[in-house]
């Protein structure tokens, strides 16, 4: 996880924290788990992008067989 996406993840309420975990889970998991919508985000190169809840997104590179976590941000409406 970069220092950013640890830093957004640490300032998160608990609950929404216990979400993401459970998200990262099933990316470790699968990364087409229907939960997570993950796709490619559109505009760059290589990023992923997740669903934490209808709310809040993760984003990721795939770093063949691992996940770099980037970002956690709330989704904008």
């Amino acid at each position: 996880m970069s220092e950013r996406a640890l830093l957004a993840y640490r300032a998160l309420p608990n609950a929404i924290q216990a979400k993401t975990d459970k998200q990262f889970a099933l990316l470790l998991q699968d990364v087409r788990h229907p939960s997570l919508h993950a796709k490619k985000y559109q505009g760059l190169d290589d990023v992923w992008q997740a669903r934490i809840d209808r709310s809040w997104r993760f984003y990721f590179h795939i770093v063949e067989p691992h996940y770099m976590i980037v970002s956690i941000i709330a989704h904008p409406k």
